[in-house]
């Protein structure tokens, strides 16, 4: 029976989060609903009625097999003596109304786990990313992020013992990591998936489902509401970014086939963000003062810089540069350094005068160096970024060269057609 995708995206966090609770182990709770709907694939069609209730019996049932082979009859046998109906219950607990992918990122973000394990079981576990996507995202080999994922799981078990969701006080301290991975979810998505060929393999529209979750636990956090936004803003203005299977530059984007709810609802969003970061709501669920914006609410604010444009040339890059600006002190990451760098550019290629030029060297020399030593992602935008200050400038020969060695590492879709386009000469 095939499996409908949108379906299973919805089911396997809820079997997940129910197998775990049963097997007190999320590693075991992967791993028997991966054997359950490994299962369901096999069955006749109309075979299954409710995956999700099927898939949890199937993998408790696998899961007492195993235990009875590993000869601990009696300590699991009062629960073998449970009716098969209560297989499918989940004991109440701390954040038992949660919603189960959140619940999940919330058990995965554990303080007991470095904040690079927490991002790799987060991102594999619970947002479904492949090794790849996430040692790309975090700059990484992908040996390191799988042996990462590993360890993660094992020091999980070791540090918590039993499957158990955080109560409020733990979620709220936990929170800023969560808010990461939702954003390097939307970000894996947005860089991989401009025209996202299956809507239900998506994950920038996941990353917002997930933002929306959080918003409904946390309304009046500045953090959630601008990532929430930021999410909401870059799906509004993703239609219209590709033409005929090319993407294209800012200054050719149809904005006419932007999202108009979906914009509104983030502009919405981006400016209560930053006006509870002035009344101080701070970054997790109100404790605590902040003199200034953090680090999704101000990428909400530059996100609605680019939404309320009408154009490329009417976009106001200076308040794009004191934006990143303040960006780069919240968060001075490889990916804010090569966008404030285009941001500068875009202004040094305004005023055109000797100053300009001078500035323009200065930003294209940072760029190379970021080429050069910067991690996977940041050294092709800052790629990107050379070859189109090349072709801008009239450097056509260059921008070509550029173009042809960005095709190699540019994986297949939009912005790599985007490059052959440029790579016979600008």
């Amino acid at each position: 029976m095939p499996i409908d995708p949108a379906a299973f995206r919805t089911a396997w966090p809820q079997v997940v989060r129910s197998l775990a609770v049963a097997t007190r182990s999320l590693d075991s709770g992967e791993e028997y609903a991966a054997e359950a709907f490994a299962r369901a694939a096999a069955q006749p069609d109309g075979a299954i009625g409710d995956l999700v209730g099927w898939c949890v019996q199937v993998g408790r049932r696998t899961w007492l097999d195993t235990v009875r082979h590993q000869a601990v009859f009696t300590r699991i046998q009062p629960q073998l003596a449970r009716p098969e109906e209560a297989a499918v219950d989940v004991p109440s607990g701390p954040g038992d109304a949660l919603d189960d992918r959140l619940a999940l990122l919330f058990v995965a973000c554990d303080d007991a786990l470095a904040p690079g394990a927490q991002l790799v079981l987060a991102m594999r576990v619970v947002c479904g990313l492949t090794i790849r996507q996430i040692a790309g995202h975090l700059g990484i080999a992908e040996a390191t992020a799988a042996a990462r994922l590993t360890r993660a799981k094992s020091a999980l078990a070791r540090a918590r013992g039993e499957f158990a969701v955080p109560d409020a006080a733990a979620r709220t301290a936990r929170l800023p990591v969560v808010l990461a991975c939702v954003a390097g979810l939307f970000t894996v998505g947005q860089r991989d998936g401009l025209q996202p060929a299956d809507a239900t393999q998506d994950p920038a529209r996941d990353a917002l489902t997930l933002a929306e979750a959080l918003a409904a636990e946390y309304p009046d956090a500045s953090e959630v509401l601008g990532l929430r936004a930021v999410c909401r803003l870059g799906l509004a203005r993703r239609p219209g970014r590709v033409r005929d299977g090319v993407a294209l530059p800012l200054d050719e984007v149809d904005r006419s086939a932007w999202d108009r709810r979906l914009l509104a609802a983030g502009l919405d969003d981006a400016a209560a963000a930053l006006s509870r970061a002035g009344a101080g709501a701070g970054a997790g669920a109100g404790a605590g003062a902040t003199e200034r914006p953090g680090r999704f609410a101000l990428e909400a604010a530059v996100s609605g810089v680019h939404a309320t444009a009408r154009d490329a040339a009417s976009t106001d890059w200076s308040r794009l540069a004191q934006l990143y600006d303040a960006l780069l002190q919240q968060w001075p990451s490889p990916a804010t350094r090569v966008a404030r760098l285009v941001v500068l550019g875009r202004l040094a290629l305004r005023d055109g005068d000797d100053l300009a030029r001078s500035n323009l060297a200065a930003i294209e020399q940072e760029l190379e160096d970021v080429v050069a030593e910067g991690p996977p992602y940041a050294a092709r935008d800052a790629s990107l970024t050379l070859a189109d200050l090349a072709r801008r400038t009239g450097r056509t020969d260059e921008a070509a060269a550029r173009y042809r060695e960005l095709l190699d590492v540019v994986p297949a879709g939009p912005l790599r057609e985007f490059c052959r386009r440029y790579a016979g000469g600008a």
